[in-house]
């Protein structure tokens, strides 16, 4: 039903969110964060099944715990992460593009032949590693 009257609709920043933790799972402070396939908070890994999410602002160990017994803060702002070496490695030259994750703290200019997911887009590279904002 249509509004009839003024409402009071909550807001967020859209920065940052709590988001549970996945059972069995550790996650430190500074990690690239993604969420499984039931919407749990994991370390980010080549793992293509995965949605990229952030970065954790806060160690969580839930490895004890059942899926979201604890909660980590997410920031979606862009962060900087480690670079990948090689043919993969991100130069200026993929400023604009995507990269995609190889672990919780490292990126890359590829897919890996479809096992990676997406990262967020890569705005700066420096000597020491890749900003990227997450979608």
């Amino acid at each position: 039903m249509a509004l009839t009257k003024d409402r009071n609709t909550p807001r967020r920043d859209g920065f940052e969110y709590g988001r549970g933790v996945a059972a069995t799972k550790i996650v430190f402070a500074g990690s690239l964060v993604c969420l499984n396939a039931t919407g749990y908070a994991v370390p980010g890994s080549a793992d293509n099944t995965l949605i990229t999410d952030g970065c954790a602002q806060e160690y969580q160990d839930n490895s004890l715990g059942a899926d979201g017994a604890l909660v980590v803060k997410i920031d979606k702002r862009p962060h900087r992460f480690a670079n990948s070496a090689g043919a993969d490695q991100v130069t200026i030259a993929q400023i604009g593009d995507d990269c995609y994750v190889v672990d919780d703290q490292t990126v890359a200019k590829t897919n890996g032949a479809g096992a990676r997911p997406v990262a967020g887009k890569i705005v700066d590279v420096e000597d020491t590693g890749v900003w990227v904002k997450f979608y």
